[in-house]
């Protein structure tokens, strides 16, 4: 009985012990840290103690020697945001907060273009949007200046934006050409391409002629273009109508290796009109 008895206030003694010493600890740690960098975090007192650290999406558990530095090699800590640094053993946790930030070093572009086929000539027609990320995928919040290309069959655009809260905005007028345009996104060895389509606007300066063939008059048009030059693509259609007194004849024609063609019946003094979608080409007045 006696001994029993030694043994447990032998226990309580270096319990109570352990207590004092893990009551004096204290930890330090640093106010930040980049993401995947090697850190290290000293204690003071003596003894053991647990070390827990919290944040977003990561938890970690070490056993510490007290008066010693705990060193956490590179990639431990790789979510941005505040962690939570808790060193258990003693009466009181010690608790102690500090942030992990984004590296400096961009690792991948987000770039989304829009949109992905578009007329030509439009003003701030083209817009794209980059977001810069490190290499654990942290949107970098650092200002930095991102560049923008757009390679076209006219030329090469270039504008450089500086990011604001991790994302660089910019729009840039489509060509007068028609085409497959590069419109890139980079920042310094690191970027995105993203591929714009440019195609015709509408037709613009429609025009018609009329030749008679028999009981029938041939109409066709003048290759169909835009207002810029651009040829219209087959398969656009045209509108062809023929109006006189108390009657009226339209037919829809898809334009063919550029031009539109149609038969239409003869009717003297009637008027022959075009159009392709609102735009309205010249007038034909057969036998007035």
């Amino acid at each position: 009985m006696k001994s029993g008895l030694t043994i447990v206030l032998s226990g309580l003694a270096l319990a109570a012990t352990q207590l004092a010493l893990a009551q004096g600890a204290s930890l330090t740690v640093p106010k930040s840290i980049q993401a995947g960098s090697a850190f290290s975090i000293p204690s003071t007192g003596s003894g053991s103690a647990t070390l827990y650290i919290i944040g977003p999406g990561q938890a970690l558990k070490r056993d510490v020697q007290l008066g010693q530095a705990t060193d956490f090699a590179a990639g431990t800590l790789y979510n941005a945001g505040r962690y939570l640094a808790v060193l258990s053993g003693g009466s009181a946790p010690e608790t102690d907060a500090f942030d992990v930030v984004p590296a400096k070093s961009p690792s991948t572009v987000s770039f989304l273009a829009k949109p992905s086929r578009l007329p030509v000539g439009l003003h701030n027609g083209i817009t794209g949007a980059a977001y810069v990320f490190d290499a654990y995928h942290n949107l970098i919040v650092t200002p930095m200046p991102v560049s923008f290309e757009l390679s076209t069959p006219s030329g090469v655009v270039q504008r450089t934006v500086e990011s604001n809260k991790g994302v660089a905005w910019t729009a840039l007028d489509s060509t007068e050409h028609q085409g497959i345009d590069r419109f890139v996104a980079h920042i310094g060895d690191v970027s995105t391409t993203r591929i714009v389509g440019q195609v015709p606007g509408d037709p613009c300066g429609l025009k018609m002629s009329a030749r008679q063939d028999g009981q029938r008059l041939d109409l066709a048009t003048e290759p169909v273009r835009d207002c810029k030059g651009n040829a219209v693509p087959d398969g656009t259609i045209v509108t062809f109508t023929e109006t006189f007194r108390g009657g009226l004849s339209t037919v829809d024609v898809p334009i063919k290796r550029g031009v539109a063609e149609v038969q239409m019946p003869i009717v003297n003094g009637a008027t022959i009109s075009v159009a392709s979608g609102v735009v309205m080409g010249n007038q034909i007045g057969w036998g007035k």
